[in-house]
This record gives C-alpha cells, sequence and structure tokens, in this order.
C-alpha cells in the first residue's frame, strides 16, 4: 500500500495538491487535521480508488470530520488523531499512552507543524510536519509517505518540499 500522510495545511492547498499530483496513484491518503474546508475537495485530487482517511484538527470549527479514528494497516492498530486534546506540543507522552490503552501500536498525529518518527511507551508516533506552516529548522513543507507491506512491514519516507 502507498499512503500520503499530511497535516495542517489550514487550507492553502497548492503545496497538497503538488505532492499528490507528484505521488500518483495513492492507496490511501491520511490527513490528520486543521483542513480546515478543504476536506470537500481533496477527494477530486486525488485517484478514484483512494481511500480518504482526515480528522479534525482544532482549527477546524465547522467540520463534520471525526475527532478521532482508530483504523488497521497492514495488521497494526492505527490511531488517527489531530494531538491537541493530548498536550503534543509539550510532548507525546500523553498520545502514546492513550494509543497504548486503546491496543494500537502506531498513533498519528499533526498540530505541532513539525515532523516527528519516534517509538515513545512501545508506540510508534508519526507526525508527518506541516505543508502550509512549518515550524521545524529549516521551516520546509513536509509530509510523509508510508509504504505498507502485507507482511506488515512499515516503511515511513519522511519528505520535504523546496521552497
Amino acid at each position: 500500500m502507498k499512503i500520503l500522510i499530511v497535516s495542517d495545511t489550514h487550507r492553502k492547498d497548492d503545496n497538497l495538491k503538488l505532492v499528490i499530483e507528484q505521488n500518483l496513484p495513492l492507496d490511501m491518503l491520511i490527513h490528520l487535521g486543521d483542513v480546515e474546508g478543504s476536506e470537500y475537495q481533496i477527494p477530486q485530487w486525488v485517484n478514484p480508488e483512494c481511500e480518504m482517511q482526515m480528522v479534525m484538527g482544532n482549527n477546524d470549527f465547522f467540520s463534520r470530520l471525526d475527532r478521532e479514528r482508530e483504523i488497521d494497516i497492514c495488521g497494526h492498530r492505527v490511531l488517527l488523531t489531530h494531538g491537541h486534546s493530548y498536550g503534543v506540543s509539550m510532548g507525546p507522552e500523553g498520545l502514546a499512552e492513550e494509543a497504548k490503552s486503546r491496543g494500537c501500536d502506531v498513533a498519528m498525529f499533526g498540530h505541532t507543524h513539525r515532523p516527528f518518527l519516534e517509538t515513545v511507551k512501545g508506540v510508534l508516533l508519526v507526525n508527518p510536519g506541516s505543508l502550509s506552516y512549518p515550524r521545524q529548522e529549516g521551516r520546509q513543507p513536509s509530509y510523509l509517505l508510508l509504504t505498507a507491506q502485507a507482511d506488515g512491514t512499515l516503511d515511513f519516507s519522511q519528505k520535504y518540499l523546496r521552497n
């Protein structure tokens, strides 16, 4: 499976459209919140068979998206959340504990606008950063590509757009 993981696009969609175009076809697109209304357009930008998984962020005031989702990716139980409810700006431990308590071995989040890929308390925590307002050193828009194999192997590739 080829999965595009993005977050915090804040309706500044040019970079998202470019990343989608460069990576088609996709099996799944995961958006981890702060899409700000673009959730209605994004399905038109991907190939028809692409599965959409999107959750609400703290700036998605009028969204009908779920606050969180739990999905299966090649045998891995994955918690999708924006992360603000777990204080991820102060550290990822609370999210790791919540994911573990739900039986999830992977948790994907956004909110910090900084890429993150690390195992904490036995849970793989994944943040693609932001395609619109990056906050990490160098401030390059970022996203993740995940190649998931049927045997459960997950290969994450951190990607950056050049400004």
